[in-house]
C-alpha cells in the first residue's frame, strides 16, 4: 500500500514538473462574464513601474488563465483593455500567492464584482480591506458635513470637525498596526507597513518588522520593510 501512494505521488509530482507547474507556481484562471473580445494583462510591482507578467487576448467566452513563478506572495493586477476610453473599472487588485487562484467576474463591472478564491493572503488583505474603508467613508462624511451647510462653519466648529478627523485617523492608524501585529505570520503584515502606514510612529513599524516570522521576514515585502526602516534611519 505504501509502495503504490509513494507511486502516485512520483507520478503526479513528475506530471506538475512536466507541465512547467513548482511549488512556486501562481495559476490565475477564470471567467469575465460578457466579454466577447479583449485582452487581459496579469501585472505587477517588480519596483516602482508597473510591468505586465503576461497578456492574452479574448475571442470567445472569456475564459483566461495565466502562471507565473514568485519568490513570494505579492500585490498583482488583472488588467482588463477595453478599448472604451475609460480607465475606470478596468483593473482587479489582488494578492497573488502560489497555487490556483480563481477570479470570475463580469466585463460591464470588472473590479467591483470580482469575485476572488484559492489566495489565504488575499482572503486576510480582503478582511483588512473591508475595516479601512469604513474609516475612510466615516472621513468622507465627515468632509461632507462640512460642506454641506447652508451657511459657512465658523472657527471653532471647523477646529471640532477637524478633531473628529484627527480621532478617525488615527483609529485607522492603530486598526492597521495592531492588523499587522496580529498577522505576523502573513505576507500582509510588512505590506501594510510599507504600503499602507510608512509615515506611522518608528516605533510601531519597528515592533511589526520584530515580530514577523522568519519567512515572512524573508519574503519581497519583508526585504522591503527591512530596508525601509534602513534607509529612513529608523532601525
Amino acid at each position: 500500500m505504501k509502495r503504490t501512494l509513494l507511486s502516485a505521488a512520483v507520478a503526479l509530482l513528475f506530471i506538475a514538473c512536466s507541465n512547467g507547474i513548482t511549488e512556486k507556481t501562481m495559476t490565475v484562471t477564470g471567467q469575465v462574464k460578457g466579454l466577447k473580445k479583449g485582452t487581459l494583462y496579469l501585472e505587477h510591482l517588480p519596483d516602482t513601474t508597473l510591468v505586465a507578467v503576461d497578456s492574452l487576448e479574448v475571442d470567445g467566452d472569456g475564459t483566461f488563465s495565466f502562471q507565473t513563478e514568485l519568490e513570494s506572495p505579492e500585490i498583482f493586477y488583472l488588467y482588463l483593455a477595453k478599448k472604451d476610453n475609460n480607465d475606470i473599472n478596468d483593473r482587479i487588485t489582488f494578492f497573488g500567492e502560489p497555487g490556483t487562484i480563481i477570479i470570475d467576474t463580469k466585463w460591464n463591472t470588472f473590479d467591483s464584482d470580482a469575485k476572488i478564491s484559492g489566495s489565504e493572503t488575499h482572503k486576510r488583505w480582503e478582511e483588512y480591506r473591508r475595516t479601512m474603508s469604513d474609516f475612510n467613508k466615516r472621513n468622507l462624511a465627515i468632509i461632507q458635513n462640512s460642506m454641506n451647510t447652508k451657511t459657512p462653519l465658523d472657527s471653532i466648529q471647523l477646529d471640532s470637525l477637524q478633531r473628529v478627523s484627527d480621532k478617525n485617523a488615527k483609529r485607522g492608524y492603530a486598526f492597521a498596526i495592531n492588523f499587522a501585529l496580529n498577522n505576523k505570520d502573513s505576507y500582509i503584515a510588512p505590506y501594510i507597513a510599507v504600503h499602507e502606514i510608512s509615515d506611522a510612529n518608528p516605533k510601531y513599524l519597528d515592533s511589526i518588522n520584530n515580530s514577523l516570522t522568519p519567512e515572512v521576514a524573508n519574503s519581497k515585502y519583508g526585504k522591503e520593510l527591512a530596508d525601509f526602516l534602513k534607509n529612513t534611519g529608523k532601525q
